[in-house]
C-alpha cells in the first residue's frame, strides 16, 4: 500500500537514495527543506523552530535523517555544539508540529550512530549496550536518541537505525579510501585492526523500508552488514574491487590525533557491531559480504 513519506533531511547522502527507493515504491515522498523550490517540497528552520504545518497533512511516517555532517569540519566546541543541536532541534520541531496537529503518524522513524559505542575493541555491540563513556559521539548519539524517543512517546511507533560506516560512491568514507588508492597508494588508519562496521547505502535505505512496512519492527536497530572488517582489509577489498595495485601505508594513529584533533576517533575507534537483531527480525540484506557491496559499487 502507497503512503505518504515526510523525510527530513532528504537531500544527504541515504536521504537522496532512499527518496528514489520510496518513490519506486509508489511512495508519496515529502521533503522538509530551508528552500523549497519544487512540488512536495515544504518549509522549515529547526534552529528557528519553523516548519510548515501543511508538510504533515494525511502524512503516514516520518523519516528524520536531518544533522549536520559528523566528520564535515574539526571538533571545535562551536561545532560540537552545532553537530548536537541540529539533531536535537529536528526532532523537536517534528514533535511539537505532530502535536499541534489533528493528524498524528503511524511511524516515526529516526537515524543514530554505531558512534553510541565508543571505542571497543574486541566487544561485540548488541542494541541494549549502554552509551560508550569516552569521547564525543556517544554524547552526541545520546542526545540525538533521546530526542527520537521523546517524538515517538506522542504516542508513535518509533524506529531508530544506529548507522555504520556507509559504503557509497557519492560520499561517505569510500571515496576517501579511494583517492589514495587511484595514486597507487592502500592508505590505513593506524594498525590498520580497527573494525568497521559497514554497510551497502543500499541496504541502509531498505532497512527503512522494511521498518515503513513491518509494523512489528520497532525500537532501536543495528544498520550494519552482518560481516564487519578490518580496517586493512576493506582497503585492500577496495583496491581489488578498483582492479587497483597499490602499496599499502599506515596513517599513524598519532599523526590522525594532531591533524584531526578529537574527529580522529572517527577513523581510529573499533566497533565490531552486531546485525543479530535485524537479522533475527527478518531483515534481508542484499549485500551481506564486503566483496559484493563493493563490486555492485564499482560496477556502476
Amino acid at each position: 500500500m502507497s503512503k505518504i513519506i515526510l523525510l527530513a533531511g532528504g537531500t544527504g547522502l541515504i536521504g537522496t537514495r532512499l527518496q528514489t527507493l520510496l518513490r519506486a515504491k509508489n511512495h508519496e515522498v515529502r521533503i522538509l527543506t530551508r528552500t523549497p523550490r519544487k512540488p512536495g517540497e515544504f518549509a522549515w528552520d529547526p534552529q528557528q523552530n519553523q516548519i510548515d504545518a501543511k508538510a504533515l497533512e494525511g502524512v503516514h511516517a516520518i523519516i528524520n535523517l536531518a544533522g549536520a555532517g559528523i566528520a564535515d569540519g574539526r571538533w571545535t566546541p562551536r561545532r560540537k555544539q552545532l553537530l548536537i543541536d541540529s539533531r536535537v532541534d529536528s526532532a523537536r520541531v517534528l514533535q511539537q508540529a505532530i502535536q499541534e496537529s489533528n493528524e498524528k503518524p503511524e511511524t516515526y522513524m529516526a537515524a543514530s550512530a554505531i558512534g553510541w559505542y565508543g571505542n571497543t575493541g574486541e566487544e561485540v555491540l548488541m542494541e541494549n549496550l549502554p552509551r560508550g563513556s569516552e569521547g564525543f559521539m556517544p554524547e552526541c548519539c545520546e542526545e540525538w536518541e533521546i530526542a527520537s524517543e521523546k517524538v515517538g512517546a506522542i504516542g508513535m511507533r518509533t524506529v531508530i537505525l544506529r548507522i555504520g560506516v556507509v559504503l557509497a560512491t557519492e560520499g561517505g568514507a569510500l571515496p576517501e579510501i579511494v583517492k589514495p588508492l587511484k595514486l597507487g597508494i592502500g592508505a590505513y588508519f593506524g594498525n590498520g585492526r580497527a573494525w568497521w562496521s559497514w554497510i551497502h547505502i543500499d541496504d541502509v535505505c531498505n532497512m527503512f523500508l522494511w521498518a515503513l512496512e513491518h509494523s512489528k519492527v520497532e525500537g532501536i536497530y543495528n544498520a550494519v552488514a552482518p560481516h564487519p572488517v578490518r580496517n586493512l582489509p576493506l582497503v585492500k577489498a577496495t583496491a581489488n574491487a578498483m582492479h587497483q595495485k597499490a602499496i599499502y601505508v599506515p596513517a599513524p594513529a598519532l599523526a590522525l590525533q594532531l591533524m584531526l584533533g578529537e574527529m580522529s576517533a572517527v577513523v581510529l575507534n573499533s566497533n565490531l557491531v552486531s546485525a543479530g537483531k535485524a537479522l533475527a527480525a527478518g531483515f534481508h540484506y542484499q549485500y551481506p559480504e564486503l566483496e559484493m557491496a563493493l563490486g555492485q559499487l564499482f560496477e556502476k
